[in-house]
């Protein structure tokens, strides 16, 4: 062979592999594409795809972080943070209707006259206030939930008829709800509510609590008592509303430690007294009423709601 020939045959075996490398890597770079072109028949590829077959987005960890968050409870304050919040003024009304010679001059506390009623809810309407309910309340001593600029509840005893036929009527004007504490040994009685009228309330947006069967003192109440006073009136008052009693308002405002485990696992989440101290280890328990009495004046109630709750 001379050199001529040698040279020769040395370019074409270099030509020979390049030709081969070349070859190798075009098909490397097919088979990492491999999947990722469109299927045979789709001429055009999906942007944001909403079909079935379409794989899912997955979560960034910032999202995931951001929902679990979201989804953590809230820590329920003790008692020390509770009593230090501001007091909502609730108030308690009973009979509204007006006085007869027979009213004495202690019972005229208790029974506000439909004019003078109607009245003090025009200066609470006129004035701001906005109604809460109980839940709105033991959310914001719990948890720091927000209230309305000027909130306010109002409370209702012992099962009146002119609660529903004078009080109610009158909320609805101003888009208030109530609390009605329903004393049952008295429904479908003579000037009293009716099983019926009760779930009207219920079901207008006005919450159902328990006021005992027959207005016994729960200081005096024995082991066996806790099944007729509250018991039994809490399934009746369950079934006519189709709603849980979760609250609970003492007769006379009148309650002691004793009483509140006696509540609590019956499923009660707070309860209403009058206007003594609140319990500094339970104030859920002893929320502070005050009666709005029948002497008031619209202004007289205004300036009782800023001394007694400030």
């Amino acid at each position: 062979m001379n050199f001529t020939s040698y040279r020769a045959g040395l370019f074409a075996t270099s030509l020979l592999i390049i030709v081969l490398l070349f070859l190798r890597c075009t098909d490397n770079q097919q088979q990492k594409t491999k999947g990722t072109l469109p299927q045979a028949g789709n001429n055009k590829i999906n942007r944001g795809a909403t079909s079935a077959n379409a794989a899912p987005l997955k979560a960034t960890p910032k999202t995931i972080a951001t929902t679990t968050a979201n989804l953590a409870p809230t820590a329920v304050a003790d008692a020390a943070t509770i009593m230090a919040r501001k007091q909502v003024p609730v108030l308690c009304y009973h009979q509204i209707r007006n006085w007869t010679a027979r009213d004495s001059k202690r019972a005229k506390d208790y029974i506000v006259p439909e004019a003078a009623f109607r009245a003090q809810l025009k200066m609470l309407a006129d004035s701001g206030y906005q109604t809460i309910l109980p839940e709105q309340l033991t959310a914001y001593l719990t948890t720091g939930a927000p209230l309305p600029a000027k909130p306010i509840m109002l409370t209702f005893d012992d099962t009146d008829l002119d609660q529903y036929t004078i009080a109610a009527p009158e909320m609805k004007k101003y888009g208030f709800k109530g609390v009605f504490f329903i004393m049952t040994v008295s429904l479908g009685r003579p000037r009293y509510m009716t099983r019926a009228q009760v779930k009207e309330l219920a079901e207008a947006g006005h919450v159902i609590g328990s006021h005992t069967w027959d207005h016994q003192n729960v200081k005096k109440l024995k082991e066996k008592d806790w099944l007729t006073q509250i018991d039994k009136p809490t399934q009746q008052l369950e079934a006519i509303t189709g709603q849980p009693v979760k609250y609970f308002a003492y007769p006379f405002g009148l309650w002691n430690a004793e009483a509140i485990p006696e509540l609590k696992k019956r499923g009660f989440v707070g309860a209403f007294q009058l206007s003594t101290k609140r319990d500094p280890q339970e104030p859920l328990f002893t929320i502070r009423r005050t009666i709005a009495s029948g002497y008031w004046s619209p202004r007289s109630l205004h300036n009782s709601i800023i001394d007694r709750f400030n």
